[in-house]
C-alpha cells in the first residue's frame, strides 16, 4: 500500500469520526429543542390558567385573555402565539398537571429520545388517561416519530393489545406499555395492513399480499412491534427428498427466537396448522442455535375458528398463534366495545 493510500484511508476514518460526532451534536441540539419548548408551553399554559382562576370565571373572559395575548405575543415574537395555539398550551397544562412533566421531559433527555411539541399535541387529544399513557411509553421507548405515533394510533394499537389482556395486564399496558416477555406478548390479533394498499375484498393471492408487505416493509415491521428484523421471504428447507417454503421469516431479537409467518386468504384450516407445527419443529430441531428460544408461528388469515384452533393445537401451546388481518383500519368504538364485554374468555369445546 502506498502512501498516498494510507493517506486517504487515514482521512477517511477522521472525516467519519468527525461526521459521527456532528450528527450525535446534532441529535442533542434537537432534543434540547424539544425539551425547553415543551417546558416553556407547560409554564406558559399555566401562567394563564392561574390568571383565570384569579379573574373572573366566564368562558368570555377566557377567550378575550387568549386573543390579548396572542395580539401582544405574535407583535413580539411573531408566528406560534395564535389563540389557538395558546389554548393548546393550556389545554396541555391541564392535561399533565397531575404528572411531573418536568421529570418524565428529564427521563425522555436521559434516554437520547424526547417527544416533540406536535407528539404532545397528539397524546393529549387522547381522552382515556390510561391509553394515552401507553402511547406515550411506546413513543418514547420506540423512538416513533409523529406519523408513527399517529399510524399506531388510527390503528388502534392499545385496544387491540388489550384484548388479548385481564383487568390487570390493560392496567400493566398503561403503566409500564407493550411488555415482551413471552411468544404471546407479540402477537396481536387483528393485524392491521391498511398500508398496503389492498382493498378488503377477495380479489387478491397470498402472493400479491406477500408482495405488498415486502414492498412496506419497514411499515410491517413497525405493525409486527419490538425487537422485529427481516429474514426472508419463500424461505425454502429441504428434508425427505421434499421441499417446504415459509412465506416470511424473522426474527424477535427481544425473544430470541425466530418468528415465521405463513399467509393464509380465507378460512384458516386445522391443515394449515399442522403445517406450520411441522414449520416450527424443523426451525427448533435444524436451524436455531442451543441458547436460542423456541421457534414462534404465525398464520395470519381473514378468518379463524378460535375453538378449531384451540382442539388443533396442544393444551400447552406457546409457540404458534392464529391471527386475523385486516387491511382497513379498525373501528375504534366496537373493538373497546370488545374490551369492556370481556369477550375473550377461555373457549369451552365439548
Amino acid at each position: 500500500m502506498t502512501l498516498v493510500q494510507k493517506s486517504d484511508i487515514a482521512y477517511s476514518k477522521l472525516a467519519e469520526r468527525i461526521e459521527k460526532l456532528i450528527h450525535e451534536a446534532r441529535k442533542r441540539t434537537i432534543a434540547v429543542v424539544n425539551t425547553t419548548m415543551v417546558y416553556t408551553y407547560y409554564e406558559v399554559g399555566r401562567m394563564i390558567v392561574e390568571d383565570e382562576q384569579q379573574g373572573e370565571q366566564r368562558a368570555e373572559y377566557g377567550t378575550e385573555l387568549l386573543k390579548h395575548l396572542s395580539e401582544q405575543l405574535s407583535n413580539k415574537f411573531g408566528k406560534g402565539f395564535s389563540a389557538q395555539n395558546l389554548a393548546n398550551m393550556r389545554q396541555f397544562y391541564l392535561t399533565y398537571s397531575k404528572d411531573n412533566i418536568f421529570q418524565t421531559v428529564s427521563r425522555e433527555s436521559e434516554n437520547g429520545f424526547t417527544l416533540s411539541w406536535s407528539h404532545y399535541l397528539k397524546l393529549m387529544r387522547i381522552s382515556n388517561p390510561e391509553e394515552r399513557r401507553f402511547y406515550e411509553i411506546e413513543a418514547k421507548d420506540n423512538n416513533w416519530s409523529l406519523r408513527e405515533l399517529q399510524r399506531q394510533f388510527d390503528s388502534s394499537l392499545y385496544e387491540r393489545l388489550a384484548l388479548s389482556r385481564d383487568k390487570e395486564g390493560v392496567k400493566a399496558l398503561a403503566h409500564e406499555g407493550q411488555v415482551i416477555d413471552t411468544p404471546k406478548d407479540i402477537v396481536k390479533d387483528p393485524y392491521v395492513l391498511e398500508f398496503i394498499g389492498l382493498p378488503e375484498l377477495p380479489q387478491y393471492n397470498e402472493s400479491e399480499l406477500e408482495q405488498r408487505l415486502i414492498d412496506n416493509l419497514q411499515t410491517f415491521l413497525l405493525e409486527l412491534g419490538k425487537g422485529f428484523t427481516f429474514v426472508g421471504r419463500q424461505v425454502r428447507f429441504t428434508f425427505d427428498e421434499q421441499h417446504f417454503r415459509v412465506d416470511l421469516v424473522f426474527y424477535n431479537r427481544l425473544l430470541r427466537a425466530f418468528v415465521l409467518i405463513d399467509l393464509k386468504r380465507g378460512t384458516l384450516k386445522h391443515q394449515d396448522l399442522g403445517q406450520m407445527l411441522m414449520y416450527v419443529n424443523y426451525y427448533d430441531r435444524f436451524v436455531k442455535e442451543v441458547d436460542e428460544n423456541p421457534t414462534i408461528g404465525i398464520l395470519l388469515c381473514t378468518d379463524k375458528s378460535d375453538a378449531m384452533v384451540e382442539i388443533t393445537l396442544p393444551e400447552n401451546n406457546n409457540q404458534i398463534f392464529a391471527s386475523k388481518y385486516q387491511t382497513i383500519l379498525p373501528s375504534k368504538e366496537e373493538l373497546k366495545k370488545l374490551i369492556e364485554n370481556n369477550i375473550n374468555q377461555p373457549l369451552n369445546c365439548k
